[in-house]
């Protein structure tokens, strides 16, 4: 009897254990995103299986190169740093693709996934569908907003770069606290960690090279239509 009772109870134990598992660690796509910033490079992933409009959201706004010559408008040592929306916050004028799919709102993706430091999640006014292009990085645990803002991915590489961020001198204004210096996201660029896997030669590496050479030959296009006769 005692050995049929423990065994209906790890029955009905081991899935709620595995839920609780996935809350803490849920599964990452195989897609990874660069962002190449002038304190170091930051790689994440994306939780599809979380948030699947905003990870579908954000990997088009990085596709479109609307990241490069953005910034981090704030740092929060121990709390967040947060990514400026894409359109106002570029040093380079949005084309037209990129400006409608930044001008996009995507639903309120909330879940149960704990915001710790590393975990991405968007940033939003007081409308629950109102996160747009604007994230933040964790620097450190943050319960108070677990539930109340859609996480997405978190980072895969580059603490170090975090660890930096967090030393730049800042100054408070209202509820944020923002860096003295503009903090520039200069490239961004993607890849697929299953054809990484998969690639014996050097082909991959030129793929990429290949995108980041063609999104700056993009912003350099526009400037120069813009710009020149």
């Amino acid at each position: 009897m005692a050995i049929r009772s423990v065994s209906i109870l790890l029955v009905c134990f081991i899935p709620v254990l595995a839920h609780v598992l996935s809350l803490q660690d849920p599964e990452l796509g195989t897609v990874r995103v660069y962002f190449q910033t002038t304190y170091g490079d930051i790689e994440f992933g994306f939780f599809p299986h979380v948030a699947p409009k905003t990870v579908e959201h954000i990997y088009k706004l990085v596709r479109l190169g609307c990241y490069n010559s953005n910034h981090f408008f704030r740092v929060d040592k121990g709390f967040v740093a947060q990514v400026a929306d894409v359109v106002g916050g570029r040093e380079v004028p949005l084309n037209a693709e990129q400006q409608k799919e930044g001008e996009k709102t995507i639903v309120g993706e909330f879940s149960e996934v704990k915001h710790v430091r590393g975990i991405l999640s968007m940033g939003r006014y007081s409308d629950p569908d109102s996160a747009a292009s604007s994230f933040s990085i964790l620097l450190g645990d943050a319960p108070h907003l677990d539930g109340q803002y859609a996480v997405f991915g978190k980072v895969t590489k580059g603490d170090d770069t975090l660890k930096r961020l967090e030393e730049v001198p800042t100054r408070k204004e209202g509820i944020f606290v923002m860096p003295l210096e503009r903090i520039r996201i200069l490239s961004t660029y993607y890849y697929d960690t299953n054809e990484r896997e998969s690639n014996l030669t050097c082909e991959h590496e030129v793929s990429i090279l290949k995108r980041r050479l063609l999104e700056s030959a993009y912003e350099i296009e526009y400037q120069r239509r813009k710009c020149l006769p």
